[in-house]
Order: structure tokens, then sequence, then C-alpha cells
């Protein structure tokens, strides 16, 4: 069933209406009556509207504060933005000095090998690729034909020996260093004269950062650990003298007159970036030796002198 109105109820809306006229007869009543000395309807509105205008102040400064807070946050966001790009900025900055650092080191290393070795004639390089895992075992370089290299050419780096070039393109070439499997070197110990075999060894290289020679001939005992090794003068493909590393263990061989051991490479086959490619080819070099001999024993013939002598007179 419908619930019937109640004909004597008062709308609320007029209700409103009643009281806010009251509050401003009021209002009026309090500041005409009491004027600034005050009074009771002066007291009685001090105690309703002094809370209210509080309030009303509190809420002010609250939306206040939050409105500075927000200000200074948009503030320190912005900051924090521009500082990010200047630390990004300097982090590429620095990178950059760093790579110029390692690669003026390199060159200055370069520069000291170079000078190592005055007599060969050399060309600097760029490591442009190698194989996979962690030694520059074969790798590429951003040299080849057209600038003057050929298959059989010693390279270097660091302060030494690195391997040879087993194959070239028209501007790049693959270079076999002493470390890998596939490698043999036949070495000197400076301090005896005393030829072996210096093999490539990667699980070596893994475990110790060496490689192992064998044949070393040593009756006397007289090779010492650090005794630097270099290539051979009896080296089929590597040019004379040629440092490989340092003696850092050595034994002697189940026959009692051979040694064997290890050396530690004179090279860094792990951070290889820049090598020097010895244009000299350990081939060409004994062609011109034995052209060499060859010339001075036509000279020396009997013939010849006698000739000379005539043409003297």
């Amino acid at each position: 069933m419908k619930r019937k109105k109640n004909k004597n109820s008062f709308p609320a809306r007029y209700l409103l209406l009643v009281l806010c006229g009251i509050c401003l007869i009021v209002m009026f009543l309090a500041y005409s009556v009491g004027g600034t000395s005050g009074g009771p309807l002066n007291s009685v509105a001090s105690y309703i509207f002094v809370p209210m205008q509080k309030g009303i102040n509190s809420v002010g400064t609250f939306f206040s504060n939050k409105s500075d807070r927000f200000q200074t946050l948009e503030s320190v966001m912005d900051e924090n933005t521009k500082l990010k790009e200047q630390v990004e900025k300097l982090s590429t900055e620095l990178n950059t000095v760093k790579l110029e650092q390692y690669e003026l080191e390199d060159l200055r290393e370069l520069y000291k090998l170079d000078q190592k070795y005055p007599n060969y004639k050399k060309v600097a390089a760029n490591v442009i690729g190698k194989d996979s895992g962690n030694w520059f075992n074969v790798f590429l370089i951003d040299k080849g034909k057209k600038d003057g290299i050929e298959k059989d050419m010693n390279v270097m780096a660091g302060n030494g020996l690195v391997g040879i070039v087993i194959d070239v393109g028209p501007h790049y070439a693959k270079v076999r260093s002493i470390i890998d499997d596939t490698s043999k070197v036949s070495g000197m110990v400076l301090s005896t004269s005393g030829n072996c075999i210096v093999n490539g060894d990667l699980q070596a290289m893994n475990d110790n950062c060496e490689i192992t020679f064998k044949n070393l001939k040593d009756a006397d005992d007289k090779v010492k650990k650090g005794d630097q090794v270099v290539t051979s003068y009896v080296s089929d493909k590597f040019l004379q003298g040629i440092l490989i590393g340092y003696v850092s263990e050595t034994e002697m061989d189940s026959n009692n007159i051979t040694k064997s051991g290890t050396i530690t490479p004179a090279a860094d086959f792990e951070h290889l970036r820049e090598v020097l490619v010895i244009l000299d080819k350990k081939t060409d070099a004994t062609s011109d030796a034995e052209r060499s001999e060859e010339h001075t024993s036509e000279l020396q013939s009997p013939k010849d002198l006698v000739c000379r002598l005539l043409l003297e007179k």
C-alpha cells in the first residue's frame, strides 16, 4: 500500500532557508547591537563563527601546503631527469675516454714492440673477430693482400709472438696463435741456447694461462724459472729471436735425457685488440741469406780473384 503523505510535513529546503534567515538576522543584530565593544550576541557569534573560521583556515592551509609540495615534487622530478641525462652523458664520455686510453696503451705497446725488432718491416692491424671461447687462438685482422700481407707471415702483440697468418683475403687475414692446440713452434731457451718444441695448449691456458714445451736438452740443469724462450733459428716459418714467453716450470722426461714444462706467453691472448704483422717471411729471409752466401762464394772463387787482380793492375 502506498504511504500517505503527511499534509503537515514541512519541506526540508524551506526549513534550511528559514535557518539561514535566522542566522543572518542574528549576525546583523550582533554587529548592530554589540558593536566593536561586544555584547551577548557578539559573544555567541564568536563561539559559533570563530571555530568555523579556524576550520576554514586550516583547510585552506592544508590545500596550500599540498599545492606547494606538489610544485616542489615536480621541480625535484625535473631536476632528477636533468641529472640523469647529465650522468648518461658523462658515462658516455668516460667510456670514450677509457677506450681512447686503451687504444693509446695498445699503440704504445706496439711502438715499443716495433722498436724492439727494428730490422723487420711491419704493418699494424686491428683484431675484428675470433672463434668462440675465452682466448684469441684463431682470429681475424682488418688487413689483407691489399696491404701486403701474405700467408705464413709472423704476427706480434704485447711483448712478443702471437702467431702466424694462415689465410689471406683482399682486406682481411686469419691468424692462428701459438696457444692453439694445433700450433707448434721451434723455440730456444735464450740463456742456454737449448732448442725445444713449443706446443699450443688451450686446456693449459684455461688452467694456468700457460702453454707447454718438450724435447729440451738441459743435462746441466741450467734452465731456470723465468728464462726467456724465443723463436729458434731452425724454425721453418717463424723468424729468429722473437720472444715467445717465460719458463714457468720444468721436469725431467722419463728418458732422463730431455725436459718438458710450461711457458707463460709474453702476449695477452685474452685481450688482443691491435697486432703487428711482420712483412718479412722466414722463407724470404732464408732465400736472401742463401743468395748472399752464393754471391760471396762466387766472389771468393780463384777465377774471380785473378780477374780482380788483373783489373786492378
